[in-house]
């Protein structure tokens, strides 16, 4: 049994529809997804878990029916992922939002990533934040107070760190991209990947 994600009002039909015409094995290559050519559908490992994308049925599940992310933005970013992939490779170098092509510019106002979640929650916590991370399947890195990588899907690595507050200084958290993001999501799909990564980590 799967638990169908309300990929209707996150992800336009004709998105799926693009996806439906677009050629399997480009979108393989690209993504590392696979595909069944007998359903029509891709099979993505992201996050921990198997996303089942369906272009014929217009919707993104999850094969094992355990809905463990926030899961508003997470169809929206299957399916541009599977959309936008290239060839690019990973360039194992970070990058903040605004360091991202037209970045500066986009995220801000109501594209401010919510990182702010993660600090209120884990700005005092540092064992709880890697406890949680370490859940997720993150890897540790040598930055900030604490810090964590997450492989979000084959293409797309995701680091997470937090500074604990002081006196004078609250606690603050920060993303960082690859530098090839930009090669495979849009600058509105990179948000998106964001608020879920910092919602999945805040969450009690």
């Amino acid at each position: 049994m799967s638990s169908v994600i309300d990929s209707v009002d996150t992800v336009a039909p004709v998105h799926f529809d693009d996806l439906k015409r677009k050629d399997p094995g480009e979108v393989c290559r690209h993504t590392g997804a696979g595909f069944n050519p007998d359903t029509g559908q891709y099979t993505l490992d992201a996050w921990q878990r198997s996303f089942i994308a369906d272009p014929a049925c217009r919707n993104v599940h999850i094969s094992d029916g355990d809905p463990v992310l926030k899961m508003d933005y997470a169809a929206l970013f299957i399916v541009h992922y599977l959309l936008g992939a290239t060839d690019a490779a990973v360039a194992g170098e970070w990058v903040s939002e605004k360091d991202i092509p037209g970045g500066a510019a986009f995220f801000r106002g109501p594209h401010t990533l919510p990182t702010r979640e993660i600090g209120d929650r884990f700005g005092d916590d540092l064992d709880g934040f890697k406890e949680r991370c370490r859940a997720l399947g993150g890897r540790p890195l040598d930055m900030a107070d604490a810090s964590f990588a997450f492989d979000i899907a084959p293409k797309i690595p995701v680091a997470v760190l937090v500074w604990q507050g002081d006196e004078d200084f609250g606690a603050e958290a920060k993303l960082l991209f690859d530098r090839s993001i930009s090669a495979h999501l849009a600058l509105d799909i990179i948000y998106a990947l964001a608020v879920m990564v910092c919602r999945e980590v805040a969450k009690k």
